[in-house]
């Protein structure tokens, strides 16, 4: 695999709320890193603490600047120079910079900001790049303004600016993350639906762990989960708004459904729906409340996934004896297998970019998260476990998150997440066991 990553020239002035400006300034080169069959040099990035204007700002000076590091450093790619080794100092926003005590140091991005507050009570938060190696500031600068309370949302918001223009790929750090919390014995676990900032901040629960919740799903805008739950005894999918709080059962029929997921247009739910004793893949439209089947096989079709344009679908199915992927088009029905190595495969999930389908894989003992092409080559494993299931793609598909289960009486699942290209596997941070993830698209 071969990416080119360029930093980007076209430098936005953004608020949290939304874009107040674009300003443009020419390109002095690309900086480039080069990721061969996922072997890759780290590049060197230097971000001296931010300037705090004022007094009042220095602890959110420090604490921004430690956030965007820590974002930077845990993807994999950067080498983040520390601040012990520097012999630059930055002393203004506004100050020159001296190129060759960073190139000494081998810097090759240097990232310089400061922080201020505004009569109002909000922070202000400036950044700019520098090219080191061209000796030249990537255009004028970046403003954010946020209240002070969302301050991890500003440095996560910084960060994703300086991820995408140096390596060329999409932002994720701006995301939220929804998943199963699951307290007590093993045998007995209570499991709360919650959500939380990529990072592992600002962890909320929404159900009380009264009822068994499973694999909740993002809205394509963020702004509900769609989800299993078994409050009536058996399971069924049902629709919570992240805003008001409010629930609500998306199909009222005393068959079991399950495993839902919304269509990229937010307008329908797909999921999987037993009748008779026969599982097959149902979508409902949620404004006419119209259902209709999708799949129509005596085996189990379930774990359905859209692919981003919406006209296909990818599934899992035993109708060839054992647990497969299959991709169907929702235009004329054809059905096509695209896992055919040994072992069983399930969980397909389409990548954002429509490049990739991944899954989870079972193969004598040991389980497997991997990505294919969508027609079924290429095929990678990405992790080895006891027990890895469940991935799901971060918005700019470079990376994945699924849970892994530790084996023994006092084992339970944790989130990690993973590089498509199986590089920096890593575990997150959570209050509690975790299971079934769901990565939100940007905020």
């Amino acid at each position: 695999m071969r990416f080119a990553i360029k930093v980007l020239a076209i430098i936005s002035l953004l608020t949290c709320g939304g874009t107040q400006g674009v300003t443009q300034a020419s390109n002095d080169g690309p900086l480039q890193i080069e990721i061969n069959e996922g072997i890759i040099q780290l590049f060197p990035i230097a971000a001296p603490q931010f300037i705090a204007e004022s007094a009042s700002a220095s602890k959110w000076a420090k604490d921004i600047t430690d956030l965007i590091l820590s974002n930077l450093d845990r993807t994999g790619l950067f080498e983040i120079v520390p601040e012990n080794s520097h012999i630059g100092k930055i002393t203004n926003f506004d100050s020159p910079i001296q190129f060759s005590d960073w190139k000494a140091i081998n810097v090759d991005v240097l990232l310089t900001g400061s922080v201020s507050l505004s009569s109002d009570g909000n922070l202000v938060v400036k950044f700019r790049l520098h090219d080191v190696f061209a000796q030249s500031s990537l255009g004028q600068g970046v403003q954010y303004r946020g209240q002070v309370n969302n301050w991890r949302r500003l440095a996560h918001k910084i960060s994703d600016e300086v991820y995408s223009r140096i390596t060329g790929e999409g932002k994720y750090f701006d995301t939220r993350i929804a998943f199963i919390s699951e307290f007590g014995p093993k045998t007995d676990r209570a499991k709360r639906l919650t959500i939380m900032d990529y990072d592992g901040a600002n962890v909320r629960y929404l159900t009380d762990g009264d009822d068994l919740v499973l694999a909740p799903r993002f809205s394509p805008d963020g702004d509900e989960l769609i989800y299993t739950s078994y409050q009536t005894g058996k399971p069924s999918v049902y629709r919570l708004n992240l805003r008001n709080g409010q629930s609500n059962r998306v199909l009222q029929t005393p068959d079991m459904t399950f495993s839902p997921r919304f269509s990229p247009d937010g307008k329908r739910v797909i999921f999987s729906r037993t009748t008779k004793g026969n599982t097959d893949i149902f979508e409902t439209n949620l404004t006419t409340k119209e259902s209709r089947r999708v799949t129509r096989n005596r085996a189990i079709d379930t774990a359905p996934s859209y692919s981003p344009d919406g006209t296909k679908i990818t599934f899992e199915s035993d109708r060839s004896g054992s647990p497969q992927i299959y991709t169907m088009s929702l235009n004329d029905g054809k059905i096509s297998r695209i896992s055919f190595r040994n072992g069983n495969y399930g969980t397909p999930v389409w990548s954002p970019r429509g490049d990739f389908i991944a899954f989870t894989k079972q193969l004598g003992s040991i389980f497997h998260v991997g990505v294919m092409l969508a027609d079924g080559t290429e095929e990678r494993l990405l992790s080895r476990s006891f027990l890895d299931e469940g991935p799901t793609w971060a918005p700019n598909g470079r990376v994945l998150l699924f849970f892994r289960e530790e084996p023994g009486e006092s084992g339970g699942p944790s989130l990690y997440s993973v590089d498509v290209t199986g590089r920096n596997l890593k575990k997150l941070k959570t209050p509690n066991f975790a299971s079934d993830p769901s990565w939100s698209p940007l905020r």
